[in-house]
């Protein structure tokens, strides 16, 4: 994480401050997006049970594991998650589920999901959110993966539930690394002035851009990110 070239002695310490300084960055990312999240409200509160119930799960394993567990699957899933996003449309073209053709949330009508899909994504939320409480790289780009697979296809709307859901798992998380006592606050503040800046432009700028254009930034950043990774692991 940041923090760790700033002398913090324990991992866990360094996470639980990152996420301290990210819950005001996502909430404004959040009210940036909020005209899209209205529009998506049915998979909004869908997925906002496993997300809530995954952050506490994730940040209580944070105070108790070391973050090493999950630092060696870090690039392989940021990767998987970049490629995943990448190949969206051919694969949802694909899919046999009535998600394929269905706008889940838009005014129109379209087809239900079957309750196995329903199922399935709110399982792979649940286990996106424990690793987002836990550690959390890459944890927006592996739940843009997962939303642009069940047939979400405008990605402003796809990013405007990703931020919420984030917020929603580092809302959480706080509470559990305060009352853990597991933040260290002098840090904090210069964090999360600049995760407010950069969340509250980040979604009104991308709202401005074509919908391709977003899509290909985000698979270049993933695919960066997954680089870094792979090299901090294996230099």
């Amino acid at each position: 994480t940041a923090l760790a070239p700033l002398g913090i002695e324990a991992g866990r310490v360094a996470n639980a401050t990152s996420t301290v300084a990210l819950v005001p960055g996502s909430l404004a990312g959040a009210w940036g997006y909020r005209r899209e999240i209205r529009t998506v409200r049915s998979w909004t509160l869908l997925l906002l049970p496993p997300s809530l119930i995954g952050g506490v799960t994730g940040s209580l394993l944070l105070t108790r594991l070391e973050a090493k567990y999950f630092q060696l699957l870090v690039p392989w899933l940021i990767l998987t998650a970049a490629l995943l996003f990448m190949m969206q449309p051919a694969l949802v073209r694909l899919m046999p589920s009535p998600l394929a053709s269905a706008q889940l949330g838009k005014e129109q009508a379209h087809a239900a999901p079957s309750r196995k899909m329903m199922a399935a994504v709110v399982i792979f939320q649940f286990l996106i959110a424990v690793y987002g409480g836990y550690f959390g790289a890459g944890i927006g780009i592996l739940m843009l993966s997962a939303l642009a697979l069940m047939g979400i296809p405008d990605v402003h709307q796809m990013n405007a539930i990703k931020t919420f859901l984030a917020f929603c798992i580092n809302g959480v998380s706080v509470v559990i690394f305060v009352v853990e006592k597991k933040v260290a606050w002098r840090y904090a503040p210069t964090m999360a002035a600049a995760a407010v800046a950069g969340g509250y432009l980040g979604a009104h700028v991308a709202r401005q851009v074509r919908p391709w254009l977003v899509r290909w930034f985000i698979v270049t950043v993933g695919l960066g990110l997954a680089g870094y990774y792979f090299y901090k692991q294996f230099a």
